[in-house]
């Protein structure tokens, strides 16, 4: 018998059959637009195109749902493990290379992107031009994995424990500050019990509950349910409001430091400012690090390292 001729795709082929294995994947027409970067509309015209190409239909979609078929399902087994024999190959290729080359894709923290990020990424992007980074900045505890991302930004004891995590800098300080009309018009609290009175910028976190505020002064540890005229998801907001003299915010202290060196803000309660642990840079261990991610880590640990010294 006659060896079968390979069948030979096209890149329509291949872009068509990534473009369904994201949608299986991810069960939502909506987010595999948003990770392949096209259209909703583009995208369904693309799993039509496929569809009729193969001669079987390959998911079931309803108003709410997407769901695979059976034939929908053994493909995308297959195709897993192709994709992920034709990224290894890539992979394999691109160490050949004096300098990493690729896409990384990063899920960080809005504090982490401020801080870490945007600070120390521009060293990484000049020192190594041929890595595309893609940021994410989300509160949500996200699973790296299951969404696609190489590696995450979170605080200590929020990272899972079954992925390696890499320390970014020291322990963290946590503030509550105001702006100085605010704390003219208002009797600066004493005790941290004391903010239950004060007009204070609540926090809804990534997820989804509000805040509760720690202080800490030795031994002494506090939490606080406090109270205000707006709650808000983001710290660069909270902290706007508060130079406008709304209330008080409660951020690290990193995020304000320029605003308390100026003056625009100050520290309440400076002595129950509580040391919390630091952010760490989190990936999957079972798998080959994508390419940049290790020069990333040191890029990020020299800066840091820098600037910790600095002071």
């Amino acid at each position: 018998m006659p060896a079968k001729t390979p069948t030979t795709l096209t890149r329509s082929d291949l872009a068509d059959l990534n473009a369904f294995l994201i949608t299986e994947r991810m069960r939502s027409f909506t987010k595999a637009a948003v990770e392949l970067g096209i259209t909703t509309s583009a995208l369904s015209h693309s799993i039509r195109n496929l569809e009729t190409r193969l001669g079987v239909r390959l998911l079931n979609r309803t108003s709410r749902t997407v769901s695979p078929t059976e034939a929908g399902t053994t493909l995308a087994l297959r195709l897993t493990t192709g994709f992920r024999e034709i990224g290894d190959a890539l992979e394999e290729i691109n160490l050949m290379r004096d300098r990493p080359v690729g896409r990384l894709r990063l899920n960080v923290l809005s504090d982490g992107a401020r801080l870490v990020i945007a600070r120390h990424l521009p060293r990484f992007i000049s020192k190594y031009p041929d890595v595309e980074v893609e940021i994410s900045v989300d509160d949500r505890m996200v699973d790296i994995v299951s969404e696609g991302f190489d590696a995450g930004i979170r605080f200590g004891g929020t990272v899972p424990e079954d992925l390696v995590a890499v320390r970014l800098g020291g322990e963290l300080t946590w503030v509550a500050v105001a702006s100085p009309r605010y704390l003219y018009q208002h009797t600066p609290p004493s005790i941290p019990e004391d903010l239950r009175l004060h007009d204070c910028i609540q926090m809804r976190t990534g997820q989804g509950i509000i805040y509760r505020w720690e202080f800490r002064r030795k031994e002494d540890y506090r939490v606080v349910d406090v109270t205000g005229p707006v709650c808000v998801s983001e710290t660069a907001l909270a902290i706007e409001l508060a130079l406008s003299g709304v209330g008080i915010a409660y951020c690290l202290k990193d995020r304000v430091r320029d605003y308390i060196r100026d003056g625009s803000l100050r520290v309440v309660l400076p002595e129950w400012s509580p040391i919390e642990p630091p952010m760490y840079l989190y990936y999957p261990g079972h798998r080959r690090l994508p390419q940049g991610l290790k020069e990333l880590i040191e890029v990020l640990h020299e800066e840091i390292t820098h600037t910790d010294r600095k002071g």
